[in-house]
């Protein structure tokens, strides 16, 4: 289906190269045609999608709305199944992360040794899927959480720390330290998500990287919060 929006804040060729690098990368999208002279765009999708998620995903000095725009009850259905589709791989890995450090230590159970062996597989598999699109992960992390919008550098270390905390986690290496890296970076990261969920801004998660186009909601609050609230206990 075929969907036009009219653009504000498209000036240039420049501008139009922006836009269709952006909107080309959402899920679902598979055409963008842009008309500078119209100040228009056009999106062929597979499945709905939302103005807030279109908006999220280009610059902010864009403004998009939908012309001949009509009310639908549609929509919100799908937009909702949508995000629970989107969110389904998330879901998965923390299912499978769990399942993993409870095998670990079925044998001879330990609460502090099972919570060690999740957040090392935690960081293990969150590392690895960001690493796969370093670019990508820069990008996208630097648009909300609040230490790499200043040092860009932050954003480009920032898996390679998931991937010595989880060594650390789980060979048992300086396990207060690695816990107070993991209560400092997760902390931040978490501001930058609230302020993100708070402003109803839609933009895509780069918990996971770039490889899976997760949107940024609730969950992505709550993965964080059981790590900090994991760090804390091991620290009491």
């Amino acid at each position: 289906m075929k969907h036009t929006y009219t653009v504000y804040g498209m000036t240039c060729e420049g501008c139009k190269s922006s836009l269709e690098k952006y909107l080309s990368k959402l899920k679902y999208v598979s055409g963008v045609f842009v008309d500078l002279q119209k100040n228009e765009v056009e999106l062929n999708m597979s499945e709905y999608i939302s103005e807030e998620i279109i908006q999220g995903a280009i610059p902010e000095k864009f403004t998009i709305i939908k012309n001949n725009k009509t009310i639908n009850i549609e929509e919100p259905y799908k937009e909702k199944n949508i995000k629970l589709k989107e969110l389904k791989p998330l879901f998965l890995i923390l299912f499978y992360i769990s399942c993993a450090a409870l095998f670990l230590n079925f044998n001879d159970w330990s609460w502090g040794a099972f919570m060690y062996d999740y957040m090392g597989l935690f960081f293990v598999v969150f590392s690895f899927f960001k690493i796969l699109d370093l670019n990508g992960f820069h990008n996208a992390f630097q648009m909300y959480d609040p230490l790499a919008k200043k040092f860009s550098f932050y954003a480009w270390v920032y898996p390679f720390i998931e991937t010595a905390l989880s060594f650390m986690f789980l060979m048992r290496i300086e396990l207060n330290i690695a816990l107070w890296i993991t209560l400092l970076i997760l902390g931040i990261t978490t501001i930058g998500v609230t302020r993100t969920l708070l402003s109803k801004r839609s933009i895509q998660c780069a918990c996971l990287g770039t490889a899976l186009k997760l949107p940024m909601t609730e969950a992505t609050f709550i993965e964080n919060a059981v790590m900090i609230v994991m760090a804390v206990l091991m620290l009491i």
